[in-house]
This record gives C-alpha cells, structure tokens and sequence, in this order.
C-alpha cells in the first residue's frame, strides 16, 4: 500500500496549489489553529505521507460515521482519500471477507507506530465478549491486537468514550469504553454523534503536529470540550432575563426563549454545538426548539428523563471547563448561585414589566 502527502494526492486529482492552500486553511480552522500555524499545516500536508487508518466498529449504531462524511467541508472524498489513508473500516471500504481481513492486516504489520487507529462503539466484556463478534473473534480481542501498536487512538462518538446507551443501568453486555481497555492514552471525542468538524479538526491537530491535542481530565480536546454549550447558546440571555419555554407548543416557544425548564442539559454539557454547528454550520438541536440531552456526558441515559427539569447547576461563567468544575458543588455555593440568580431575574423582569406598562401608556395617549 503507497501513501503519498495530501499534496501529492490532490495533485494526481487535479486540484491547483491555491485548492490545496484553501484546504490546509479550512483544516487549520477546524483544528483552533491560529494564523501563525498555517505554514505549518501546509508542511506536514505537503511533505508527510498520509497515515494509515483502522476504523473499528463494535457497539454503536454507525452514526458517528454517518456525521464524519456529512463534514461540511472538505467532503467525504477529499477527507477520505486526500487526508487519510482509510485502509480498514468495515462500513465505508470496498473489500469484504478474507480481503478486509487481509488489509486490517497488512496494516497493522507494515506500519507498527504509524497507523491511526479510530474506534466507533462500546466493547462488551460480559459472558467471555460473545456479544459482537466479528469474523469469529471478540471485539476486545481485535481491539488489543490493533491498539498495541498505534501511533494514535481515537474513540468516536459517546459509545466508545463512555459506553452510551448500551452502558445504561443495568448493561447487560458489560458495554466498556475504549479508554478502559487500552493501555495507551486514547483520545474521547464524545456526542452521539459528535460533530463532523470536530472529528476532522481532531485529525487534523495530529497530522500537522505528530501529538495529541491538549485533553481535559476525561480525555476530550480543549478546544472543542471546554465549554458548556449554555456558555455559548444563543438562547442564554433569555435564561438571564428568566423568559423560560414552559410548554413545547406555548408563545414563549415561538419566540425562542430559553428551554431550561423543558430539561435543557446544556447548563452540564461540554460540547462545541452552538458554536460549530451541524451540517455545515447551520444549526444544532437547541435552535432546532429542542433541549440539549446531554449525549457529549457520560452516563446521560442513566440521567433520563431528557424532558424534567434540573433542579440546580454550577452558575459559573465561560472560563470554567470541565477540569475546573464539575457537577457536585457545596449546597452553599448552590444557595449562593441561587438566590443571585433570582435576584437578577427577579429585577430584569420588573424592568421588563415596567417597559412595557410605560409602552402601554404611551399608547393610550397616542390614542
């Protein structure tokens, strides 16, 4: 198997230099690259060989897949075929039996620490791994083979990072995630699915400089999972003037107002939804008119009903990340946030009562 640079692959495709600078600028973007990085990225993209992948799937529905050739830009053909070297995925590839066996071998010979490894789904462990099986071997007997020797491994989607909905109370197949598994560090990169940017802007920080991005304590990139997506909603100043959705079909609702109370999980969440968006940096679930549930967090099917509302939530600002706060605080601090919280809504609202009384009277008069 041959693996020429990026550079050299769009070349043979007929791409120009100004399409391939293009591209090295939208990936930097996606990666939180700054300006001063660029030069770089295009090196690395010019002069290193495309790296080998594996991509796994055990328990999972293939969403994440689904989401990484949805990326807005590049498209599905110029990640698959100019970034990377897919040479093993038993969705997206063209061999099937005794060929992909063959290729997911040759792989993980032929390039021992050069190969990324790219994991969709959750391991089951239970009764000996019986339940996902794949060509009469165990999922985590596979996983430990192609792990022992990558030069990176990335857990797609909340089933591989932390189990999802197969790891919900009482996980009947011992659903494991990869990290737990491994002896190697494994880099999360939660959501169900996560965001196709983000899956390429996490591959793109490793091409141009042959390391890891920088994780949080739960192995998430910083730049895509250190703030909480009620940090960064569109929605949040309505929650600061109090002006929730109290019903789905109610007038608040059609007027955009905050979805807190209808179970919102994005005062918990740490995601880069309202800023990155889906499907090309269109829209995301909470300008959809539904409420985050959570699916970036562990254990967010265990915390069900999606639709009750939070009882409280640490009312930190956005410099806070998931290192420095997490989900219990003392009830003090709660009590602190609380009645800071209400006070402020409490005064918003009888400005917004007095505004609109004074609009009233104006009216009269006119009249």
């Amino acid at each position: 198997m041959s693996h020429p640079s990026i550079w050299a692959a769009m070349q043979s495709k007929g791409y120009s230099r100004r399409d391939f600078l293009n591209f090295c600028a939208y990936a930097a973007a996606l990666a939180g690259i700054g300006e001063n990085g660029l030069g770089q990225v295009a090196k690395a993209f010019e002069s290193k060989p495309r790296p080998p992948v594996v991509w796994l799937h055990f328990q999972e529905c293939t969403c994440c897949s689904e989401s990484f050739i949805r990326s807005a830009h590049p498209v599905v053909a110029d990640v698959l075929l100019d970034m990377i070297s897919l040479d093993y995925s038993e969705t997206l590839q063209a061999a099937s039996g005794t060929g992909a066996e063959k290729s997911l071998q040759d792989t993980i010979k032929k390039y021992p620490g050069k190969y990324m490894l790219l994991v969709e789904g959750s391991v089951p462990t239970a009764d000996g791994g019986i339940y996902c099986c794949i060509g009469g071997r165990t999922a985590e007997d596979i996983l430990q083979e192609c792990a022992k020797d990558a030069a990176a491994v990335i857990a797609w989607g909340s089933c591989a990072s932390n189990g999802c909905v197969q790891h919900a109370n009482p996980n009947p197949t011992g659903a494991t995630p990869i990290h737990k598994l491994v002896g190697q560090p494994v880099i999360n990169v939660p959501g169900c699915p996560p965001i196709a940017d983000v899956m390429v802007g996490v591959v793109t920080h490793i091409l141009a400089y042959d390391h890891m991005p920088e994780l949080d304590s739960l192995g998430r990139p910083k730049e895509f999972y250190s703030r909480r997506v009620h940090d960064t909603c569109y929605r949040r100043p309505y929650y600061d003037a109090g002006l929730f959705v109290e019903t789905w079909d109610d007038d608040n609702a059609r007027r955009g107002y905050c979805l807190y109370k209808m179970g919102c999980r994005g005062p918990v969440t740490y995601n880069a939804c309202s800023v990155t968006k889906w499907n090309g940096g269109l829209s995301y679930p909470i300008q959809s008119g539904h409420g985050c549930i959570g699916c970036s967090e562990a254990n967010f099917w265990d915390n069900a009903p999606f639709y009750r509302h939070l009882a409280s939530f640490p009312g930190f600002g956005i410099e806070s990340t998931a290192d420095t706060i997490g989900t219990v605080v003392g009830v003090a601090t709660l009590a602190g946030v609380a009645v800071h919280a209400a006070s402020t809504n409490l005064r918003k609202k009888s400005l917004l009562a007095a505004e609109h009384e004074e609009a009233a009277k104006d009216q009269k008069l006119k009249e």
